[in-house]
């Protein structure tokens, strides 16, 4: 961040440190203060009053989105997308349908392709990540009240001072009073990660969710520039490639009604098992130093938020990633097709996106190490030669038939031996052939039979 937000800064009050003792006895404002870079003492705490009065769930989405937007390259003096660049960007997204149109079942969306300012992408994302983050932070937060307010009776085994218990219990509700700060921090963190974001994403659904108006491909042309600028490519291949990429995500979201829903059940799986180790959070309160304004920032970064997952988990986490490896691999096949041959760069581009993916940057390690998921298909590749070799053996309509229900999917055992799942699932005929062998409504019509799976 460029500067602390909601304007937090040098107080008009007193800088004597008997009237900030006074104000705030047990030094919640330097904490607070130190959390968000502020350099105020006490005076925090009353310019804080609002914010920690948010009551719309379990992460405080004003503090985020004030720090989300106020980061460095999203502070609000972003120039507007010109003229120039929102028909650049309809253009590419117009020719990118042209081009995926014989090369898919899935028909077009038909939006028109849109282009965002970093802000944009901010304001039009949000109630996507509001229902990624949500159902996470509320286990954790819900967790951390209760073991504080357990755990403050005994004084976690003596980490807290008597005379602080006594103070704390005096201000009501320590759980209600936990969650705020709880919701806080996580408001705090969700913001800089976002803001983080925003200054990297190239299109509205490159991190394999659909996060934007469904049916309106949307890239980021600042972004795209950055990115473009370290290639050896011409910036209008670099847009349509990442057009084409958009465009198909666009057509797989768009014609798949249930898969936006089996990503987020997967994360709502994962947070449904969140425990929070009472032992991280004893070892937090017992950090927690009035005098250094930094203590609650490190407390919170130490082990509260991050947690050992489940077997239960793991295998909605497992189930999250094998999902969005299938559908960035059919993606990176339909658009790998489209543009070999008409770009020059294609083979360059594809390598370079699949490596971003895979990797992931420093913002998408943000959401991991805050709430533990990963956003990004670690098995990619095996994804794509999955989908080539279904391709291969029952043509681009048998390819795209496995989109009709989940339990059509390959595994993630399947991604490790395509041709056993070609020849387990009766493909038939070779080459492109459109004749499948397989009879695609008993398959349906037997899912019902079937013992329930975690399926993708």
């Amino acid at each position: 961040m460029t500067g602390p937000p909601f304007g937090f800064g040098p107080s008009d009050r007193s800088d004597d440190p008997g009237d900030e003792g006074e104000d705030d006895p047990l030094g919640l404002g330097k904490m607070l203060g130190g959390l968000f870079g502020s350099a105020g003492g006490g005076d925090v705490l009353g310019q804080l009053t609002s914010l920690m009065s948010w009551s719309g769930g379990p992460v405080n989405w004003d503090l985020a989105t004030s720090i989300a937007t106020t980061a460095e390259g999203a502070d609000g003096v972003e120039p507007d997308v010109t003229a120039e660049q929102a028909r650049e960007v309809a253009d590419a997204c117009r020719l990118a349908d042209l081009w995926l149109e014989p090369l898919t079942t899935l028909p077009g969306s038909g939006g028109e392709g849109q282009a965002w300012t970093r802000l944009g992408w901010l304001a039009a994302t949000q109630p996507a990540w509001r229902q990624l983050v949500d159902p996470v932070a509320g286990r954790v937060v819900t967790a951390m009240g209760t073991a504080m307010e357990h755990g403050m009776a005994d004084g976690f085994g003596g980490a807290v001072p008597p005379e602080l218990q006594g103070m704390l219990a005096g201000a009501g509700p320590l759980k209600g009073v936990m969650e705020q700060v709880g919701g806080f921090v996580f408001g705090a963190q969700v913001g800089q990660a976002l803001g983080a974001l925003a200054r990297e994403v190239l299109a509205s659904t490159e991190v394999g969710l659909p996060l934007g108006e469904p049916g309106r491909p949307a890239l980021v042309p600042a972004n795209i520039a950055s990115f473009s600028a370290g290639l050896e490519v011409p910036a209008g291949e670099v847009r349509l490639y990442l057009a084409l990429r958009e465009c198909a995500h666009q057509r797989l979201f768009a014609h798949v009604p249930w898969l936006k829903a089996h990503l987020y059940d997967a994360v709502d799986a994962y947070a449904r098992g969140i425990e929070v180790d009472p032992a991280a959070i004893e070892r937090a309160v017992g950090s927690l130093d009035p005098s250094d304004p930094e203590s609650l920032q490190r407390a919170m970064g130490e082990g509260v938020f991050e947690l050992q997952p489940t077997e239960a988990q793991q295998a909605a986490l497992a189930r999250l990633e094998t999902a969005l490896a299938l559908v960035e691999g059919w993606v990176d096949t339909v658009v790998d097709a489209a543009a070999r041959g008409p770009l020059a760069s294609a083979p360059a581009l594809r390598e370079t996106v699949r490596r971003r993916r895979a990797s992931g940057g420093p913002a998408e390690q943000t959401f991991a190490t805050l709430v533990g998921l990963q956003l990004r298909p670690r098995r990619l590749r095996e994804a794509a030669a999955l989908w080539a070799a279904v391709e291969d053996a029952r043509g681009i309509e048998g390819r795209d038939a496995l989109w009709v229900h989940p339990d059509l999917l390959p595994s993630a055992a399947d991604l490790d031996d395509p041709a056993a799942f070609v020849r387990r699932t009766g493909a038939g005929g070779s080459g492109g052939s459109q004749d499948s062998g397989t009879d695609w409504d008993a398959e349906l019509r037997g899912l019902g039979d079937r013992p329930e799976t975690d399926g993708a």
